[in-house]
């Protein structure tokens, strides 16, 4: 098979990869929220089922123009902690034709790990990747192959809806926020201390990329400028501190910042800030390369 596709179906976004013989010949992104509201009532929101469905709709016709020979399309915390996921994984099959698989925390580490590494020199490991979700954050550990992986049920959309109620964000809720995801990567460190003497971090996922665009003030979207920009811990800080003292309204107009990201980027400023801060990492690679890539790359 030479075009083969995939789609990940997170808590935040949809998202779309074509390749033809290794090379990308479309990637798209839509933010469609399929986790909002999951964390408080155990289910996933029918409006947000039927948003996610009409991406679904678009990817399919995407995938017939470009003669797409095979397809993984993978669900992640979200579909995980809703008890009625079937809702959304039998009509997305008649539309996608292949049904979707329910990743584990760790199936979808070890896919993520595989994308974000696979363009990276290994004499630059050990690699710690860093992937923040919507609704859950991963981190693996290892040069060629993931040593260790962990699933935390904190990010983006999780910590917004738990923590995040006033706008701007109230000192407490943010610190109530960073708390929470600073917890977890206390028990990183505990369990996995091999993350502390990883050669090269790398981030990955919407936070991450949006941060760096942030920095670097890109009012236009260009994956060649923003995949492997060095983030530093200071730059994360700096942007922290402007958007989460800004309301949304203005947060909005920042250049790089997408505008339906807006209302959850401080929850995954806090997943990210509570990761640097506890594993003191000075600076990150952004990867745009992720779990897409390690789902395509699984069908060749």
């Amino acid at each position: 098979m030479s075009t083969l596709a995939a789609i990940d179906c997170g808590t935040n976004s949809t998202r779309l990869l074509i390749s033809r013989h290794g090379e990308t010949i479309d990637r798209r992104m839509i933010i469609t929220r399929l986790g909002k509201g999951v964390d408080a009532t155990g289910k996933l929101d029918p409006d947000a089922i039927e948003r996610t469905l009409a991406v679904l709709r678009e990817y399919r016709q995407a995938m017939d123009q470009q003669g797409v020979e095979g397809v993984r399309i993978a669900a992640t915390s979200a579909a995980r902690d809703a008890s009625n996921s079937e809702e959304f994984f039998g009509p997305a099959e008649q539309i996608v034709g292949t049904r979707p698989e329910l990743l584990s925390g760790e199936d979808e580490g070890r896919m993520s790990f595989a994308g974000a590494t696979a363009d990276l020199d290994p004499s630059r490991g050990p690699f710690l990747v860093i992937d923040i979700g919507g609704g859950s954050t991963e981190c693996m550990v290892g040069t060629d192959h993931p040593e260790a992986v962990r699933s935390f049920d904190v990010g983006c959309v999780r910590l917004t809806e738990k923590h995040l109620v006033s706008d701007p964000p109230a000192a407490e809720e943010l610190s109530n926020a960073i708390a929470e995801a600073s917890a977890w990567f206390d028990d990183l460190l505990r369990e996995v201390p091999a993350a502390t003497q990883a050669q090269t971090v790398v981030g990955l996922a919407g936070t991450i990329s949006a941060i760096g665009a942030v920095e670097l003030g890109m009012a236009t979207y260009d994956r060649d400028l923003i995949h492997h920009f060095p983030l530093t811990r200071t730059a994360i800080e700096d942007v922290f501190r402007t958007l989460a003292t800004e309301r949304l309204a203005d947060r909005i107009h920042n250049p790089g910042l997408e505008a339906a990201r807006a209302d959850v980027i401080v929850g995954g400023l806090c997943v990210l800030v509570a990761f640097v801060r506890t594993l003191g990492v000075d600076e990150m690679l952004v990867s745009e390369s992720d779990i897409l890539d390690g789902l395509v790359a699984s069908l060749h």
